[in-house]
């Protein structure tokens, strides 16, 4: 008896070639493309193109009008060479990272574990706590601008306690810590992702802890902490790439001031774009700030392995 062999299988008509997806598969495609056509045009004109022309620009010597003059690396080399206030905005930008965003992260988590209680109003609560990390940046600035005035109500409240406050934004040695305390308004957004990763955590990994002896500090520390690193690392990666990207507070509160004490990377970009027309070499200042922040990160992601648990994530 004959068995009968299919030798077009591969495409339908003997040739052994793919085989063409169906018209209404390639239709829905072409749909689906077509429906996110805008938003690859923005992607195209408004993020990828701005994005290589500024690192044809880093190598030029440009005022935004007129010839662009090719100097090669020279804007590279001068920032760290010609350029002190470049390494100061450096430093200014790693002090504030260093000591804003654990800060931030850690308020938030208490604050999530707080609002992570069941009593009354706590929906009320919650919203209370989130709503100022919303707020516009210019609006928070002139808001804070008030609040640590040599009359605003903060120095009001430490005078309470027999402490006389500084004038924090015309102080080179309070300027900084003041932008600091500021960062700390916002916390309302880390306090949310908290919130979420506390209230997936099992309660059957709880109640075998409670079974076992552990104390509230334990559980927190021993089930808590290792259950939401995932969100922890999440807000770190989040909070770093913010802070190196400081521009609005700096600009509006101190520009800069007093004597280049709050003057950040990104404030020293704008600066050298759009007051003294210095495009060329800000671009290359972008682009270092760019590896800079890309640095970190692969820093962060590297290193998460050793810390960072995911459910259902099998170790070997």
């Amino acid at each position: 008896m004959a068995l009968a062999v299919d030798t077009g299988s591969g495409s339908g008509t003997g040739t052994g070639g793919p085989r063409r997806a169906p018209v209404k598969t390639r239709l829905r495609r072409w749909t689906g493309l077509l429906y996110i056509s805008p938003w690859i045009a923005g992607l195209l004109i408004f993020t990828a193109y701005p994005f290589a022309y500024s690192f044809y620009l880093s190598f030029t010597d440009w005022k935004g009008i007129g010839a662009k003059n090719f100097v090669g690396v020279d804007n590279y080399t001068s920032m760290f060479t010609d350029d002190p206030l470049f390494m100061k905005s450096v430093w200014n930008t790693a002090y504030y990272t260093i000591i804003s965003v654990p800060g931030g992260m850690i308020l938030a988590f208490f604050l999530a574990l707080l609002l992570n209680q069941r009593v009354r109003f706590m929906p009320i609560f919650r919203v209370a706590f989130y709503l100022p990390s919303v707020t516009i940046g210019v609006a928070t600035a002139v808001l804070w601008i008030h609040i640590l005035g040599p009359d605003g109500a903060f120095n009001d409240l430490l005078g309470l306690f027999g402490i006389r406050g500084p004038n924090w934004f015309a102080s080179e040695t309070w300027a900084m810590p003041g932008l600091i305390l500021m960062s700390f308004w916002g916390i309302g957004q880390n306090m949310i992702i908290y919130l979420a990763a506390l209230q997936s955590v099992p309660q059957d990994l709880y109640d075998a802890a409670e079974i076992d002896g552990a104390n509230s500090v334990q559980r927190t520390r021993h089930v808590t902490f290792p259950m939401i690193t995932p969100a922890i690392f999440l807000t770190l990666i989040l909070g770093i790439i913010n802070s190196f990207q400081t521009f609005t507070v700096a600009l509006i509160v101190t520009n800069g001031g007093p004597n280049d004490a709050t003057t950040f990377v990104l404030l020293h970009i704008y600066n050298n774009a759009f007051r003294y027309f210095q495009l060329g070499y800000a671009s290359a200042m972008a682009w270092v700030l760019f590896l800079l922040m890309l640095v970190f990160t692969l820093i962060q992601f590297g290193l998460a392995r050793r810390w960072v648990f995911y459910q259902g994530e099998v170790t070997r």
